[in-house]
């Protein structure tokens, strides 16, 4: 599903109260009927609630499912983009989306603006891309709720990452600057730099690479394993003030904490990814690397994210969908899937046979159902 923003200048109030209240019937209809959107969005069922309606499917923003028993619409990936997308905006966190600069194993970015013309960069989770080709029973462990789907999973893979980032932007980790976020998107901080893949020669690669242990042995400290820490995830600056600063880390849904039964193995891992870069790239062979056993926790960032809103039921759903993704680190994966898109349909709905609603997400929909909302979603 490729970020396509055109229509949405051309989207009224009331396009938006049809995408919001699609997106709320969606919690007990894997196809929402058409009366109860309109009841949903305030507005009267007639002829202007059809036209908004028969617009929105035109766009890709709603789809109508063939075969359905009643006639009714889904929302699609495209009309959770712009509903993400607004909400932002209404926040002025941002004011314009320009060219994707780059596809991750299971998202997408894009450099923005905000209305003082500051670039900021917005990363689109797509969860699916990885976990729902690689493990054939993804969809076992949703069995237990209605709202279950690809969307659901990336809005809390976007709820992760900022909660992380925030965390560790504010104990003075390498991180980008997180600014806003809604649903499965996230803003940040542009960084000035170029990803640790590109690089064929560094002028002191010692340094670079005590640097990158240094990093995981910190996080680690904190409480976090980064768990996908490789070339692809490490921005080197055009600019560093100093030589033991210069790298950005990014990509942090995947953590776990230093409590997971495989910490151990995801650390060790991570400093192997390293080493493999360097040796393969740089031509470079270190025997100083650390061990699992130079972790002394220091702080609990792992707890203070859990915390402040990311219920133990969310991560015990979130984890099992992850799984898969975190056991092909991107360095390992094949170059038309780092820079591709999987041939699976994202906006499809994962099936389930049992009704299992989240008081926070009905809270949530309440606050955006003007215009995509005002409020952050927690």
């Amino acid at each position: 599903m490729r970020l396509d923003v055109s229509s949405m200048r051309y989207l009224s109030s009331e396009d938006f109260r049809i995408l919001t209240a699609t997106e709320m019937g969606s919690k007990n209809h894997e196809v929402v009927p058409t009366v109860l959107i309109a009841k949903i969005a305030g507005l009267r069922n007639g002829s202007g609630v059809g036209k908004c309606i028969s617009d929105l499917a035109k766009a890709n923003l709603i789809a109508k499912v063939r075969n359905a028993k009643y006639d009714g619409y889904r929302l699609t990936y495209g009309g959770y983009d712009y509903l993400a997308i607004k909400t932002i905006s209404n926040r002025k966190s941002i004011y314009s989306v320009g060219n994707q600069i780059g596809v991750g194993k299971e998202s997408d970015i894009f450099v923005t603006a905000t209305e003082s013309g500051r670039k900021c960069v917005l990363k689109v989770h797509r969860l699916g891309r990885i976990s729902f080709r690689n493990v054939k029973n993804t969809r076992d462990y949703l069995r237990n709720r209605q709202s279950a789907s690809w969307m659901y999973l990336s809005r809390l893979a976007a709820q992760k990452e900022y909660m992380f980032m925030e965390a560790l932007y504010k104990n003075g980790f390498p991180v980008p600057q997180p600014i806003d976020y809604s649903r499965h998107c996230i803003v940040m901080s542009l960084i000035q730099g170029f990803p640790m893949r590109q690089l064929t020669e560094h002028e002191d690669p010692a340094i670079l690479f005590s640097s990158l242990m240094s990093f995981i042995v910190r996080l680690a400290n904190h409480g976090l394993i980064h768990c996908d820490f490789n070339e692809f995830n490490i921005l080197i600056l055009d600019n560093p003030p100093s030589d033991d600063k210069s790298f950005v880390v990014i990509d942090f849904p995947q953590c776990i904490s230093l409590d997971h039964p495989d910490a151990e193995r995801y650390f060790n891992r991570d400093v192997q990814c390293i080493r493999t870069f360097f040796e393969r790239k740089l031509n470079f062979i270190s025997d100083d690397f650390p061990n699992f056993k130079d972790v002394e926790r220091v702080a609990s960032l792992d707890i203070e994210v859990q915390a402040s809103g990311f219920s133990k039921k969310m991560v015990k759903e979130f984890e099992r969908a992850l799984e898969a993704s975190r056991e092909f680190p991107e360095s390992e994966l094949p170059d038309d899937t780092e820079r591709g898109y999987s041939e699976i349909d994202q906006d499809e709905e994962i099936e389930d046979d049992e009704e299992d609603e989240d008081d926070e997400d009905d809270e949530d929909d309440k606050n955006d159902k003007n215009e995509g909302g005002g409020e952050r979603e927690e």
